[in-house]
């Protein structure tokens, strides 16, 4: 274990640097300037600190105050050593961060002691340091692992909603990602693109509960079967709202919000503008996009540029402007994942 020594008088550190060589694996690091020390200590965090009083350019109390402003040296044990016994010292250096005190002239016995008491309390935190990071990774370990089966449970649900309308597993993966990418350019962090991409397959979920004869109609609905259609949104909300999953609610809110339309004229509730979650306004950009670029059985595919020149049209009243925006800024990308993830697709696909 590293201690640092720090008097301005060399005959001190040579006597204490001779001291710390009684115990056993304890290295002496040791200065005479206090600027040197904390130079030092910018790029090395020392076990234990010694450090003098009375020290012309800059005294103990000061040196302990900027020591303790230093990553990683907030914990360390500091031993002050000084010839002064007054209290109001030991107040300030107690204030600023020392942990105990030795009086000069030094008693051999006692240094040793206080000491070795010091680095017991160093190895103290540094195995604490150690548990507490070894438990950090396995936990990290098992979130990821609950995360990848949350994430294929979902999929999978996903995909079984979808197996009941024209629409395919590539579906998923593609607007997923599409959602994604629009999230990036809207500069939201790596955390909300990764929730917004495990989330957005969920839009569609409450299709499970939409009558076959509406659902795969190949022709025009009704206005009767049209409002049997809308009550999907609200399914979909029902199923997923009040987890725990932070995953499962955005998934909701996407479920519930992905019809709704910029000006107002959108369904279930008739949200307009940012009174649409902003998660729910971007799939619905890739959920339309996706949907006029893909053959059906009861319509053939649009061209990408057809399809991109609709969503700009579209922008400020069916779709947000912003979110348009950031799709035409990742058009590169968007048009990879379409030809990544075909119709053809088959497994459980990769949300990437």
């Amino acid at each position: 274990m590293s201690v640092l020594v720090l008097d301005d008088a060399q005959i001190n550190v040579t006597l204490l640097c001779l001291l710390l060589k009684k115990i056993d694996q304890c290295e002496a690091v040791s200065f005479v300037e206090p600027e040197s020390a904390l130079n030092w200590c910018n790029s090395h965090v020392p076990d234990l600190v010694m450090v003098d009083y009375m020290m012309p350019m800059m005294d103990g109390v000061e040196f302990i105050r900027r020591f303790r402003l230093l990553p990683g040296c907030h914990d360390i044990p500091v031993l002050m050593i000084t010839a002064n016994s007054e209290l109001e010292l030991r107040y300030q250096a107690l204030d600023v961060g020392a942990n105990d005190f030795l009086i000069k002239p030094i008693d051999k016995i006692e240094f040793l002691a206080r000491t070795k008491n010091m680095l017991a309390l160093r190895e103290s935190q540094r195995f604490l340091q150690d548990r507490a990071s070894w438990l950090a990774v396995e936990v990290k370990k098992a979130t990821t692992e609950i995360r990848a089966r949350e994430r294929e449970t979902i999929f999978r649900l996903s995909k079984a909603a979808d197996s009941r309308d024209p629409e395919t597993g590539a579906h998923i993966l593609r607007m997923a990602n599409y959602s994604r990418i629009i999230a990036e350019h809207l500069g939201l962090s790596e955390e909300e693109q990764q929730l917004l991409l495990e989330a957005a397959p969920m839009h569609d979920l409450g299709k499970v509960g939409i009558p076959d004869s509406i659902l795969l109609k190949p022709g025009k609905l009704t206005a009767d079967e049209f409002e049997i259609m809308k009550r999907h949104a609200r399914m979909g909300y029902d199923i997923l709202a009040g987890s725990a999953s932070e995953m499962l609610q955005a998934g909701a809110q996407i479920a519930l919000s992905h019809h709704e339309k910029y000006d107002g004229t959108g369904y279930p509730e008739g949200l307009k503008g940012e009174e649409i979650s902003l998660f729910a306004r971007i799939v619905a950009v890739a959920d339309v996009f996706d949907a006029l670029t893909s053959e059906r059985p009861y319509k053939a595919a649009w061209d990408v540029h057809d399809a991109l020149t609709f969503l700009k049209e579209g922008a400020g009243k069916h779709f947000d402007p912003l979110c348009i925006n950031a799709f035409i800024a990742g058009w590169e990308q968007v048009l990879e994942i379409r030809n990544r993830y075909r119709d053809e697709t088959t497994g459980s696909g990769v949300l990437s």
